[in-house]
């Protein structure tokens, strides 16, 4: 069973970031402070949930909870920064947007650049521990998916509506037959050596 939050003393927002392993598009950030008396039987690391879990538990926190938000670091940004900072950038650009200052912050994974005069801890697969992180967790997912359905329309070929930009067999097949559309991130490597051997045991 998942912990409301790291700490109880101060008032902590759970943060969490989704796309920072994708060939295109941008990494997205959320930000989550819940109530003390959160309950959301199914929440969990969103990777371990479907689209419609995530789906349905977005509408519940994005009611329930005390504040939240969702923001970007486009591809470009990525490129020039490079995508740890590109997540951290985009966790820091979440939190500013927060209608109420956090006191503590708990970030998944083992690496932050601190933020602000906000103590904080990195909590390796924090999203699966910690509810409020598992709530920025399936926020990030959830917006991120959305926007990356939505650009799919320009570039079907890439199948983003089915791998959201992730470096899939089809994606990377795509990207080296057509070349890289205006979204992909150009410091990624499309054609890692890795890809025939994938094509093989998948085929």
């Amino acid at each position: 069973m998942l912990l409301n939050c790291y700490q109880q003393e101060l008032i902590e927002a759970g943060c969490d970031e989704a796309g920072r392993g994708c060939l295109a598009g941008p990494v997205f950030a959320a930000a989550v402070i819940l109530p003390p008396d959160f309950v959301a039987g199914e929440l969990n690391d969103s990777k371990q949930l479907n689209h419609q879990q995530r789906n349905k538990l977005r509408l519940i926190i994005e009611k329930e909870a005390l504040a939240w938000a969702v923001a970007e670091v486009d591809h470009i940004e990525i490129d020039q920064i490079n995508i740890l900072n590109a997540s951290f950038l985009a966790m820091h650009r979440a939190l500013d947007k927060l209608n109420i200052k956090p006191q503590y912050l708990s970030i998944d994974g083992n690496r932050f650049k601190k933020y602000k005069d906000v103590p904080h801890a990195c909590i390796v697969k924090g999203d699966g521990k910690y509810l409020n992180i598992a709530a920025a967790s399936i926020l990030a997912k959830t917006h991120r998916d959305e926007f990356m359905e939505r650009i799919s329309a320009e570039y079907p070929h890439y199948q983003w509506k089915q791998n959201k930009g992730y470096p899939t067999i089809a994606h990377r097949t795509a990207a080296l037959e057509h070349g890289l559309s205006p979204y992909h991130r150009k410091t990624f490597n499309i054609s890692a050596p890795q890809l025939k051997l994938f094509s093989e045991i998948e085929g």
